[in-house]
């Protein structure tokens, strides 16, 4: 079981992030969304904070949160614009987890401690053009010759890419296995000769956040940088698993968050707005729509944090994990939906930040895994 770290420490800890959140984030949110970048003085406050290494052991330089207590941490994130959880997500959870979890103690030794004070950013090559949710057929190939693999491919839509320092990397080492167990897992430092990188997308939201295509051309990685060593050959398919059941859950407290936000813009928003000579709250369609999103909340947040007591006690909660994501996920989309409609016209200017909290929650029911995909894992799990 893991219990994480001391209770009142915890407690200052979340308290520390709840003030940087309402004080730093939340006001700096408006030059993020025009600029569509991080300023480098918030990103130098989230390194002093300690916050890239809330995952990562305490033995190797971080915090060492249990899960529980990192879905705390990023509710409260998560009332700033989600740009700032993207800045530390990846190094966080699934770009440093299947180190934490499957590495060598001399990779660990080689990178975790930098990772922790942010020093260097992690990211996750594993999505392609052709094979996002399919991972176990993905098509970057890595070719043995003698005592390294050379890697060729393009990986696409990979968070924070342009900003690591090393990626967890999944690679094709058995062509002649089309599935999960031809997959190798690699630790490849940014620098490393081959990788170029393509334009930062522009997407419908979070803007701020940084993705782009990693083009692979003849890099060359030693069998050293297979994670785990390698004797683990072939099992990069079950840790990219591993982190992302793990990281499911994180984004389920990214959704629980960010919907906290909304309720509390739309929830102020109707005390004030005033049609037919009262607050727009004293409508009853109005307060359903309230109602009905504090439900929702209410229901991914208990959801959520059993899904996190359930990894801490028993290292693992695959379909638990697919249910609060998917149910998380959904409701945000749902209650920004319904905040927007509180606001009325309103809700569709710019001018209101329900409008661009609307577009960057669609997000959450798309990656590390779609809606769609959990429904499947959950399905499965019922089924066995």
């Amino acid at each position: 079981m893991n219990k994480g770290i001391d209770q009142d420490v915890f407690d200052q800890l979340l308290e520390t992030v709840r003030r940087f959140t309402q004080k730093r984030l939340i006001p700096t949110e408006t030059e993020v969304e025009e600029t569509d970048n991080i300023p480098e003085d918030i990103v130098q406050e989230v390194r002093d904070l300690g916050l890239f290494g809330i995952s990562i052991p305490e033995e190797y330089g971080g915090i060492g949160l249990n899960m529980e207590q990192e879905t705390l941490v990023i509710e409260e994130l998560c009332n700033a614009s989600l740009a700032f959880r993207s800045l530390i997500g990846t190094t966080v959870g699934i770009g440093s987890q299947g180190l934490v979890m499957d590495g060598t103690e001399e990779q660990k030794q080689a990178f975790l401690p930098r990772l922790a004070t942010g020093e260097i950013i992690s990211s996750f090559a594993l999505t392609e053009p052709d094979f996002g949710s399919d991972a176990a057929h993905i098509q970057t190939t890595a070719r043995r010759d003698g005592d390294d693999f050379v890697i060729n491919g393009t990986k696409r839509y990979i968070t924070n890419a342009s900003r690591a320092g090393m990626f967890t990397l999944l690679a094709r080492t058995d062509p002649d296995k089309d599935g999960a167990s031809g997959v190798t897992a690699f630790l490849m430092p940014a620098d490393t000769p081959g990788i170029s990188f393509g334009k930062t997308d522009k997407k419908m939201g979070q803007r701020g956040t940084r993705t782009c295509d990693v083009m692979l051309d003849d890099v060359r990685l030693p069998a050293s940088a297979i994670i785990g060593g390698p004797d683990n050959l072939g099992k990069g398919f079950y840790t990219a698993m591993k982190v992302l059941d793990r990281g499911r859950i994180h984004l389920s407290a990214v959704a629980v968050g960010t919907s906290q936000r909304m309720i509390n813009i739309a929830t102020e928003y109707a005390r004030e707005r005033k049609q037919f000579g009262v607050p727009i709250g004293q409508h009853q369609l109005v307060q359903a729509l309230l109602a009905d999103s504090q439900t929702d909340l209410l229901a991914a947040r208990h959801l959520c944090r059993a899904a996190a007591r359930k990894y801490d006690a028993e290292g693992s909660a695959v379909p638990e994990a697919s249910c609060s994501k998917l149910f998380s996920s959904e409701a945000a989309g749902r209650i920004a939906d319904r905040c927007v409609q509180v606001h009325g016209g309103a809700g569709y200017i710019a001018d209101y930040q329900i409008e661009r909290l609307y577009r960057d929650v669609r997000l959450l029911r798309i990656y590390e895994g779609t809606s769609q995909i959990q429904q499947i894992i959950i399905a499965r799990a019922m089924l066995k």
